[in-house]
């Protein structure tokens, strides 16, 4: 079968190498991830930007102040681009003829201006990519009505917790259709050449004017590194009729724009008006809003009639006929005028080829079974996965320094991140979501790979390489978990995401990247070790960890003091190291197969993994199993050693089902001794059987497998008889975060005359922790379920056909796990797909969405969804982990693809796949 084109760019590609002072090419390979959609949605309201005394960043440098102040770590845009370094960057800004400001970024509300914590206040929509931005495909819908923003900070500042956000499309501002669809794509004709048409397609009743301003502007670092030269952007002479503004740097070289027809070319600088933000005067006319000020305010001295600067915009000026599109192309390259001939001659042929590829490289990565809805889905959260990369820079100790502190000095006030002075962030890195969570979030990465392993593994391996280099890892094995706090805790997903890449690529290629996987096994001991020696203050191997990325879960806020005193276990933590232990012990096998040294290694995680299945398994009253209710719970210790189970029915108590892992026969044929010990300990002591699933001779499973699990078969069929409960965490679309039990039933506890509560909350908190802006108790996010689907896998392929469970419980209909876990991904997958009335449930009672041809085909993936009717909540480009559910897509499509419509013939795929080392093992 010949390779498709896209397929053979990303062999040309390479990765790209990093240092301290810029990211860089391999060299001998195609540099055609040089230029991607690298620019944030949103740098304003960052940690990074900050640089108040009190460390309320959402306040200290706002939208307002966003289009006149200059950047010290990073650039935004509207369909941004620009190098990997983010020196030269492209973006498109707007204007309607009635906003107060151009439309040059993305609008939002921060914390304190709204009911559910920040939220940006625009549509915009990732609609294609390939992997190495050969192809892009982004939309805009912009209002031709004035942009409400007072009104939605001022409506959404009067409606409280328990009231439904305030939209933009509540507003009324697209009503008739007065918008303007504002497509942007980019085809790359050379890694250094690339072609950008904008196409504004007006959907309203009447002709309407929009200016169009496709803008180029260096970063500024100048400004901050003094001894930076300073680059430049001039208009220089085209062919008749075109405008070129050529881009001087001293690292970059020199770039071009080409702006097809007689546009004027503005010029400013891309530095801060002083004027305006700080009230002092300006070193020079010329500023970051000077264009801004030019076009909307007709200020004609805002811009430099030398035609030079730091940012420059064509200002097209288009009048478009109701239901008519017009067109503005051009092209940044490094061709200059005198070679270049006519730079739009070839311009539609390059587009058009570019797009072909770009169906067919999907296309060779769609199973042939999915449905066009499906296929349409996938490829959507692919490209959403593709176009949340970004351009993270932020050297932790120079902002320090710049705060006036020095870490390395004993005493004084130490500000936030303070600890990890050592980091030097410099690096594309994929983000969960560019405008809501511009910052990497470290277990919400290792969701990212999974998904963009299905269409392009190198860059997802290098995503787990960074978060293992010395510039991001701390010295005592922590890994940073966002932007707000690194030290904060998120929980050890890893391990598994690196077994899980490797699998894949043994699967594409034949053979895995040992080095990879070796290289990664010596940083995450270290991780291991932090785990082992931090979170289990009391050597009893059980763990705590503080929020675990769980935000609002429990009854305590998890991750601060407890208003009882006391520390928490907690299940989740333990159960997450217990994985932790399994997938490391993976690692070692597969290690072991070349360097005899790592089976020690898989005995150490055996042994690991043993004493931590002991320690959360005890019963009585003080253990996280509760016999009566058949649940696993946090535990409660009090300062006078008594102890109390939190009987919170959630996602906490499901997930010692995913420390689950089979251990295929020439796994155990690997490590002959690692084998023997685990036999010769589980006939030592034999009451470690009394809390794990059986295991080793007289009980092995289908295929002569065995199963590490924290959960025995009476446990696990306890668990899943709840889990499986459509009144309790089976909710139509997937796997609840809290039982619907405790809608009748919530929890209380009284501490000191106060009550603290949980109740079934299915759409949004209702509460102010962590911001308000991210709920766990009932709605369904998509990163758990994913690994609950994982762990039925790994317990169908001990079982077979020998474990049957009632699906959903009560209703008769008995399932064999693997029809269990295809029933959880069906739900998952039908929060995006049409339904028989043609309604996608991701969009509720949107009817805009539900109904308009405009919109109901174009796919927002948000970072939960209800608990009962599947709408998407919160961040609402949070492609990040919830683009899982291209790989769920992909995964199943391809079974099914095989005809395995039975469970013996599902039984008999997923053998041969963990035969062939397949993805399925992990």
């Amino acid at each position: 079968m010949s390779q498709d084109a896209e397929s053979a760019r990303l062999q040309e590609a390479g990765t790209l190498e990093s240092s301290r002072s810029q990211l860089k090419a391999v060299a001998g390979k195609k540099p055609w991830r040089k230029w991607g959609p690298y620019l944030s949605e949103r740098q304003w309201g960052t940690v990074r930007e900050d640089y108040s005394q009190d460390g309320n960043a959402w306040d200290y440098f706002t939208h307002d102040q966003a289009r006149s102040r200059a950047y010290h770590w990073g650039e935004d845009g509207l369909a941004g681009i620009s190098d990997f370094n983010q020196r030269l960057c492209f973006s498109v800004a707007l204007w309607n003829g009635k906003d107060p400001i151009l439309k040059e970024r993305a609008f939002g509300l921060t914390n304190s201006e709204a009911n559910h914590g920040e939220d940006v206040k625009e549509y915009y929509f990732y609609l294609d990519s390939t992997p190495t931005h050969s192809y892009m495909k982004y939309l805009y819908k912009y209002p031709q009505a004035a942009y409400p923003y007072v009104d939605l900070i001022e409506t959404n500042k009067r409606r409280n917790r328990g009231d439904m956000e305030y939209e933009l499309l509540d507003t009324g501002v697209f009503n008739e259709d007065r918008y303007f669809d504002v497509f942007v794509e980019y085809a790359k004709e050379s890694p250094e050449d690339i072609l950008i048409q904008i196409t504004v397609v007006n959907r309203g009743p009447e002709p309407a004017t929009v200016h169009v301003l496709p803008t180029l502007w260096f970063r500024n670092t100048w400004t901050w590194w003094p001894d930076t030269p300073k680059p430049s952007l001039k208009q220089v002479s085209g062919k008749k009729g075109d405008q070129v503004v050529v881009a001087s740097h001293a690292d970059l070289g020199e770039r071009y724009l080409y702006c097809e027809g007689d546009a004027e070319l503005l010029f400013t600088e891309n530095e801060t008006n002083n004027e305006r933000i700080f009230g002092t005067a300006n070193q020079s006319p010329y500023v970051k809003d000077g264009i801004n000020n030019y076009v909307v305010e007709g200020k004609k001295g805002a811009v430099n009639p030398e035609k030079t600067g730091t940012k420059s915009a064509a200002h097209y000026q288009l009048n478009v006929g109701a239901g008519r599109a017009a067109t503005v192309r051009l092209r940044l390259t490094d061709v200059a005028p005198a070679t270049i001939g006519d730079p739009f001659k070839n311009f539609a042929e390059i587009m058009e080829t570019r797009k072909r590829e770009a169906d067919e490289f999907y296309k060779a990565i769609t199973p042939t079974r999915v449905s066009e809805d499906e296929a349409l889905v996938m490829r959507q959260a692919l490209a959403g996965m593709l176009w949340t990369k970004q351009y993270f820079f932020f050297d932790v100790d120079l902002w320090l320094t710049e705060h006036g502190q020095d870490p390395m000095k004993p005493g004084g006030h130490l500000m936030r991140n303070s600890e990890w002075f050592h980091m030097v962030n410099n690096h594309i890195i994929s983000m969960p979501d560019k405008w809501e969570y511009p910052w990497y979030a470290a277990w919400d990465l290792a969701f990212h790979t999974i998904a963009l392993s299905t269409v392009d593994p190198e860059f997802a391996k290098q995503q787990l390489d960074l978060m293992l280099q010395e510039f991001f890892i701390h010295p005592t094995g922590q890994m940073p978990a966002y932007e707000w706090n690194f030290s904060d805790v998120n929980p050890p997903v890893h391990a598994w995401a690196t077994i899980f890449l490797y699998r894949t690529e043994q699967a594409l290629k034949g053979k895995g990247d040992l080095e990879f996987l070796k290289r990664s096994f010596a940083k995450l001991m270290l991780n291991f070790s932090w785990w082992i020696n931090r979170k289990d203050r009391f050597g009893k191997n059980l763990f705590e960890g503080g929020f675990l990325g769980l935000d609002n879960i429990g009854v305590f806020d998890r991750s601060s003091p407890l208003p009882t005193g006391g520390h928490l276990e907690q299940a989740d933590g333990t159960a997450w190291v217990a994985l932790f232990c399994q997938n490391m012990a993976e690692i070692s096998v597969e290690l072991a197969a070349n360097d005899p040294f790592y089976e020690d290694m898989a005995i150490k995680f055996v042994d690991h993994f043993l004493w931590i299945a002991r320690a959360m398994n005890q019963t009585g009253p003080e253990g996280m199993w509760d016999e009566e209710d058949g649940f696993y719970y946090d535990v409660l210790r009090r300062p006078d050693g008594s102890a109390q189970r939190l009987k919170v029915r959630s996602m906490v108590g499901l997930l010692p089902l995913c420390a689950t892992t089979v251990i295929e026969p020439w796994q155990r044929e690997r490590v002959p001794r690692a084998t023997e010990i685990l036999f010769e300990r589980l006939r030592r002591m034999p009451e470690l059987f009394d809390s794990i699933h059986a295991t080793g001779p007289g009980h092995l499973g289908y295929g002569e497998r065995g199963m590490v699990a924290l959960v025995n078969e009476n446990r696990l069929r306890r668990i899943l008889t709840r889990m499986l409960d459509e009144n309790e965490f089976l909710s139509p679309y997937g796997i609840r975060a809290l039982s619907k039990y405790h809608d009748e039933h919530p929890y209380v506890v009284n501490v000191e005359g106060q009550e603290y509560r949980v109740n079934y909350l299915p759409a949004e908190s209702d509460t102010g922790m962590f911001g308000g802006n991210s709920n766990w108790r009932g709605p369904i996010w998509m990163p758990v379920n994913a690994l609950l689907i994982r762990a039925l896998l790994q317990f169908y392929l001990f079982y077979g056909d020998n474990f049957k469970i009632e699906c959903p419980t009560g209703s008769g209909k008995l399932m064999n796990l693997f029809e269990v876990a295809r029933e959880i991904a069906n739900r998952l997958e039908r929060i995006f797909l049409r339904d028989k009335s043609g309604r996608r449930p991701v969009y509720g009672g949107t009817e805009k969405f539900q109904t308009d041809p405009q919109w109901k085909d174009y796919i927002l993936f948000f970072e939960y969804f209800h608990g009962d009717n599947g709408a998407g909540l919160g961040a609402s480009h949070q492609t990040g982990w919830t683009g899982v559910v291209a790989k769920l897509i992909e995964l199943f499509g391809r079974m099914e693809g095989q005809q395995l419509l039975d469970a013996g013939k599902a039984g008999a795929f997923v053998k041969e796949r963990i035969e062939e080392k397949e993805t399925l093992t992990v």
